[in-house]
């Protein structure tokens, strides 16, 4: 470990959390001879003692370190969750729902909230979304609401891009329908002013932001989060987040795929509502709602199968079909939270069936959700095997590797997705 990071990083962790490991020494490395160059400090020495001199410049190298990554309806089995979650309490309370992003970067996950909830039909009035993020240059850009082509990498099905947007020389600007219902402020969790102000929230966006901490202080974040959500709330992780949740005995909402938690932890006594035998992982469903149509933009992706790989199965084995009654019974089950019949269904294709990434990659999803790291990373490579390109799996496994500090693999990952998003866009 160099100078630089002996001295920065427990500065950085002390003032926001930020576990250096989780990004790499060489970024903080960066940062600091960044501000050191532009505040002509004269060296390190020089800028550490300016930087505990004028207090504005602690925002500055923050601001350095923070790289804004994300984009428009970038986890849409979680806007999916979302809608179901709003219109279940909507049916059960009279007032607004209350939404937190934290960190909501640049944006784009706030206003992809408030576009999903005003296209499945609910009314402006009946929402409130505010959003956090540590870094007020992208707070300040989150609030220009003016876009570059960057925003939309994940796609433009069902028009939303068409509906709420209106190009320009400077980029694709907003609807203001949709920018109004967002409230933005810089902000950081580990501060006692933004807890006392904060009031409390129906559901707590904090996808990607417990991975940049270490242990200790994961949990301490959860247990501020904890305090910032209604006790029958709910919260939406990053995929690599939910063992963390499952640790603390929060049970997974019943679609796996949007990695969504119940703040309460799960009853210590068995349910009676419990659709399986509890096992080791199991998530309990909640008790079954209505699932109204939502646009076919949200609809789970589907990867098309590929041949059969020899060296994965010696047998000769039925093709799969992506109409086949059996995945699609298998997704079914995920989708409901029956993770242990999920499982079960995976081995049963797997064992008489051409394998598919489709397959490894949602066997992956139901242990990442169940706290199994290994396994998950186990399924997920298999999946790139079969499908080096899957998206999905590069997206999870790229995040699961950042959470166990294997931040050099996560970048490869990472950059393999962005080569394939620029081949396909």
């Amino acid at each position: 470990m160099n100078a630089v990071d002996l001295r920065f990083g427990p500065l950085l962790k002390a003032r926001i959390g930020l576990d250096s490991a989780s990004i790499g020494a060489a970024a903080i490395e960066r940062a600091v001879r960044l501000r050191t160059a532009a505040t002509r400090a004269g060296g390190e020495d020089a800028y550490w003692h300016l930087l505990h001199a004028q207090p504005d410049e602690m925002q500055q190298l923050i601001e350095a370190v923070v790289v804004p990554e994300t984009w428009f309806y970038r986890y849409p089995e979680s806007l999916v969750a979302l809608v179901d979650v709003v219109r279940e309490r909507l049916a059960r309370q009279p007032g607004p729902v209350r939404i937190l992003s934290l960190p909501c970067s640049t944006g784009e996950e706030p206003y992809s909230i408030v576009m999903a909830l005003l296209d499945a039909g609910v009314l402006p009035s009946q929402l409130t979304v505010d959003a956090v993020d540590i870094s007020q240059a992208v707070v300040a850009r989150a609030r220009l609401a003016v876009y570059g082509p960057n925003s939309f990498r994940g796609g433009e099905s069902d028009g939303w891009r068409q509906r709420y947007f209106t190009p320009g020389a400077q980029g694709d600007a907003l609807s203001r329908r949709v920018a109004d219902r967002v409230r933005f402020q810089s902000g950081n969790l580990f501060d006692p002013e933004l807890q006392a102000n904060a009031g409390v929230y129906d559901i707590v966006f904090c996808r990607n932001l417990l991975i940049y901490f270490d242990t200790p202080t994961q949990e301490r974040a959860v247990r501020l989060l904890t305090q910032l959500a209604r006790r029958d709330g709910m919260f939406f992780v990053g995929p690599a987040e939910a063992s963390l949740l499952t640790r603390q005995g929060m049970r997974a909402w019943r679609l796996p795929h949007a990695f969504a938690f119940h703040v309460a932890p799960a009853p210590s006594t068995p349910s009676a509502a419990a659709a399986v035998p509890a096992t080791p992982g199991h998530v309990l469903a909640p008790r079954s709602v209505q699932r109204a149509a939502l646009p076919r933009r949200l609809a789970l992706p589907s990867v098309p199968p590929v041949p059969s790989v020899p060296s994965v199965r010696r047998a000769p084995l039925a093709p799969a079909s992506i109409q086949d009654p059996v995945l699609t019974e298998l997704e079914r089950l995920a989708d409901r939270g029956e993770t242990a019949l999920a499982l079960a269904a995976c081995e049963r294709w797997l064992a008489t069936r051409a394998p598919t990434a489709q397959v490894y990659y949602l066997q992956g999803l139901l242990h990442d959700t169940a706290g199994r790291a290994d396994a998950a990373q186990t399924s997920y490579r298999k999946a790139l095997y079969l499908d080096p390109g899957h998206r999905g799996t590069i997206a999870h496994l790229s995040a699961l590797l950042q959470a166990q500090g294997d931040a050099e693999e996560a970048r490869r990952l990472q950059a393999r997705r962005a080569r394939k998003e620029r081949q396909h866009g």
